[in-house]
């Protein structure tokens, strides 16, 4: 049934006069005034909720009821906020998330709000909205949908207890995007999260999707880099160097801070995954070419000197700048670079010898004992870095040659799998490259120097699209 009650926005306005105008038959009075006021403004929010109860069945009514809450949004609804949170308990937030979330932002907006209701039941209202709300209703109006997201992201932080935002930011990210193409401001937001709770696997929900759709260019860089720290987090090093990679080499007019901070962990992580730090490809901005070892010069000069091969060296280098390096709180990721010089030094030995004492091993990557040596050796045959057989009884190694052939009906399905994938990939690429090619906007904007560029660009950045899915 439809309420009969007028409509809010007429309401609103009998509270604006309610404070100044007397009737002439009762004597003027200021301390009734306010209360007139605050009762009228009541009103106007139960109207308000009757409009809310009734016009949240077909798009037709959404459409009406989202007119009358626009009406109502600003200073009708923000002076009298306080007021508003019992009146979500009339409503489901399922079934009238549009008008739920429009009282939600509204006294969620307030910071006297939140610091009445600090860690109360206001933070498992706002919870429970994000995980049970309609994603059509609230699409219609995400500004006021993203900053509740925002506001339970920081609050939880305050808390000190990131964990309790996990589900709920994970549940708006499904809700707010129209596909799981889509990356929206919430992903930061919810990598962030898991990186605070030290949550990694919780952040592969999202970060295993491949993205295609990009609003802001700031979304792009932190989703990124706090994918790639979630993927260092899990030890998935070449997984966090595509993130980076991406990071560094995304088009940029200027530099900005977070792919200063990117290419640090890339040069790190670059030593750790692979012993060197690649170039700049052909496609990297030439603002980041030009300005981005400037603004890391302690981490290219770490990287020279681990390409000498001294374990010692880059010991004292790291010792030296270790002050530099904990201000940028990347000394752990510095210590495991460290590390992975005995393991770079131990594969460059599998290139020149056959057989190799467990004693030479360790006096030619300066390790202190035979048995480091062996402990060393051994990870890595675990971790499929070299093929070797230790035999124990004469303290050799023999490197041996990969013994994959790929002949097994598991790597045929493999290889298989990954080429249907790299063709769905491919006509996805095609399909974007057509859109953007026949844009009028773009190409209105863009000089004949830029279209060549883009054209040349695809090609390159075919890998970057595909690695994700090509294992």
């Amino acid at each position: 049934s439809r309420p009969v009650s007028s409509p809010p926005t007429r309401r609103k306005a009998a509270s604006r006069t309610a404070p100044d105008q007397t009737p002439e038959s009762e004597p003027s009075s200021k301390g009734k005034a306010p209360s007139a006021a605050a009762a009228a403004a009541m009103e106007s929010v139960e109207a308000l909720v009757a409009h809310i109860q009734g016009l949240s069945g077909s798009a037709d009514e959404l459409a009406q009821l989202h007119g009358l809450l626009k009406q109502a949004d600003g200073d009708a609804l923000r002076a009298h906020s306080a007021g508003l949170l019992p009146f979500l308990s009339h409503l489901h937030p399922g079934a009238h998330s549009l008008g739920y979330l429009y009282l939600l932002d509204s006294f969620v907006s307030s910071s006297a709000n939140l610091r009445a209701h600090a860690g109360g039941d206001l933070l498992v209202t706002v919870a429970d909205f994000l995980t049970s709300c309609s994603a059509d209703q609230i699409r219609m109006a995400p500004d006021k949908f993203l900053n509740v997201c925002r506001v339970l992201k920081n609050e939880v932080m305050q808390l000190n207890a990131p964990i309790r935002g996990i589900a709920p930011l994970r549940a708006a990210v499904r809700k707010i995007q129209t596909s799981s193409e889509q990356l929206t401001p919430l992903h930061a937001e919810y990598l962030m999260l898991c990186l605070l709770a030290k949550q990694y696997k919780a952040g592969l929900s999202v970060l295993e999707d491949d993205i295609f759709e990009v609003d802001q260019p700031k979304d792009l860089f932190l989703y990124c880099y706090y994918g790639a720290m979630i993927y260092i987090g899990l030890k998935k090093f070449r997984k966090a160097l595509e993130l980076l990679h991406n990071a560094v080499t995304a088009p940029m007019s200027s530099l900005n801070a977070i792919t200063v901070e990117a290419y640090k962990k890339y040069v790190l992580v670059s030593l750790i995954q692979s012993g060197q730090v690649p170039s700049f490809p052909k496609y990297t901005s030439s603002t980041a070419q030009r300005n981005l070892k400037n603004h890391t010069q302690i981490y290219v000069d770490l990287s020279t000197c681990y390409g000498t091969g001294s374990y010692s060296d880059l010991e004292t280098f790291i010792q030296s700048n270790a002050e530099a390096f904990q201000t940028d709180n990347n000394f752990g990721l510095v210590k495991q670079v460290l590390s992975s010089m005995y393991k770079r030094n131990i594969q460059r030995l599998t290139q020149t010898y056959l057989t190799l004492s467990l004693e030479d091993i360790a006096s030619s990557v300066q390790l202190n004992t035979p048995k480091e040596a062996e402990m060393h050796v051994l990870r890595m045959i675990e971790d499929g870095e070299i093929h070797a057989t230790i035999n124990q009884k004469d303290g050799m190694v023999s490197f041996n040659e990969d013994p994959e052939q790929y002949k097994s009906s598991e790597m045929v399905e493999h290889i298989d799998s990954s080429i249907q994938r790299l063709m769905a990939l491919s006509k996805k690429l095609t399909s974007i490259d057509q859109n953007i090619s026949c844009d009028h906007a773009f190409l209105m904007k863009v000089s004949s120097s830029d279209l060549q560029m883009y054209f040349s660009f695809l090609p390159l950045c075919c890998p970057l699209l595909f690695s994700n899915k090509c294992e």
